[in-house]
């Protein structure tokens, strides 16, 4: 099985388009997976399906203050809307580091939420870091408005927490309840990165409102700084979330939480060790699975994953990694079609500053390798792919 190709090298200025924009996939009955570019040369797409409708996400512009793009496709990515910018502040939004970009999450009746790190010139800032002397950049949150044609002004939902780095996370359900997570500090902290915690907020009226932040959990793993982190409210209102520790410098461990109470409470618990004295400036993804949770993650310079449902025995959980020879695989994303079959896909050979290309290793119902990538594909500088299962149980990568 192969991949299209598509350079990457080059950018142009964002055009609002004036009808719904044709991208052109691969397509064949016979492959299993399709690429479609990210729509307008943009980076770091994120998308969720809902009802049968495709809702991405993408970052354009300056990777140090840029914006965040809307975009849907009612026919699995063949074709998508006009784009809608979601921050309100132009210029407030960050792709820097691959893993403090935009995520989203389509709750009730279908509406769309976002989250992201801010830029440095974005406003309103976040709470004063004491440990900076100056205001943070803030956790800032959009929905789409009622009439679904425009994003409502950008909110900072740090109330009292501070240094915000690595990317936070965001997950609705159809209840009306929307929980944005990050890690940060609170007055009074450890130092460095020990004292650093994951913080939720949760708006119990579909992102009109945000209770004040606290902390998911007392348990003394730190948490990296520069490190993404990953949030899923499944299809009972359970949620789910994954982000990596900072214990004594060299414990970068992957944990899992769960709160099956509306985040009233969270359970903590290890999945998967990595001892390194290093930020490894890593994400995460998570996908609903039949009766499961997935969920994906990076451990020295490998991709994995493994069920994370709540009764699965994580030290026992059964870990799935791709064929081949690790060159420095980074960023997964995880997709399930209605055959049981899953998708990961991920970036090879990524850093700072510096592209990579995309692979991708499809896995049966038992988790046995089937098809994989076999064309290398470029994947442009501070992006990942997003991946999408549609109706026919085809997979769709968008890169």
């Amino acid at each position: 099985m192969s991949c299209s190709t598509r350079s990457c090298s080059t950018r142009r200025e964002f055009l609002v388009a004036t009808a719904a924009v044709p991208l052109h996939a691969a397509r064949s009955d016979t492959k299993p997976v399709r690429i479609v570019a990210v729509p307008s040369v943009g980076l770091q797409p994120q998308a969720a399906v809902s009802e049968g409708v495709v809702h991405l996400i993408y970052f354009a512009g300056d990777p140090k203050q840029g914006d965040v793009f809307y975009t849907r496709s009612e026919d699995f990515g063949g074709t998508f809307s006009s784009p809608v910018r979601v921050n309100s502040q132009a210029g407030s939004a960050i792709a820097i580091g691959a893993i403090r970009g935009a995520q989203i999450s389509v709750g009730k009746r279908n509406r769309v939420h976002v989250a992201w790190n801010g830029s440095q010139t974005a406003e309103p800032r976040g709470p004063l870091n004491p440990e900076a002397g100056q205001p943070g950049s803030p956790m800032l949150y959009a929905r789409l408005n009622d009439r679904g044609t425009a994003f409502e002004p950008q909110r900072n939902l740090m109330q009292e927490t501070f240094g915000l780095d690595g990317g936070g996370s965001i997950a609705a359900d159809h209840r009306g309840n929307v929980y944005v997570g990050w890690h940060g500090k609170a007055p009074g902290a450890r130092p460095g990165e020990a004292g650093r915690q994951v913080w939720i907020t949760r708006s119990q009226d579909d992102g009109l409102t945000f209770a004040k932040e606290r902390p998911i959990s007392e348990e003394p793993t730190g948490a990296c700084g520069c490190c993404g982190m990953r949030l899923l409210a499944d299809s009972h209102g359970v949620i789910h979330g994954l982000y990596r520790s900072a214990r004594e410098d060299v414990h970068r461990d992957i944990y899992v939480l769960r709160s099956p109470d509306n985040g009233a409470t969270f359970s903590v618990a290890l999945l998967h060790r990595w001892n390194i004295n290093a930020c490894p400036m890593s994400s995460m993804s998570l996908v609903e699975a039949g009766k499961d949770v997935l969920g994906a993650w990076e451990t020295q310079t490998q991709v994995y994953f493994a069920p994370v449902s709540g009764g699965v025995d994580l030290a026992k959980a059964a870990t799935v990694a791709p064929r081949g020879d690790n060159p420095k695989r980074k960023y997964p994303a995880l997709a399930r079609n209605g055959r049981g079959e899953t998708l990961l896909a991920w970036v090879e050979g990524a850093g700072w500053q510096r592209g990579g290309v995309l692979g991708w290793q499809i896995f049966d119902s038992a988790g046995r390798p089937t098809a994989a990538c076999d064309v290398r594909q470029s994947v442009a500088t501070w992006s990942f792919p997003a991946a999408f299962a549609g109706p026919d149980d085809r997979f769709t990568i968008v890169v």
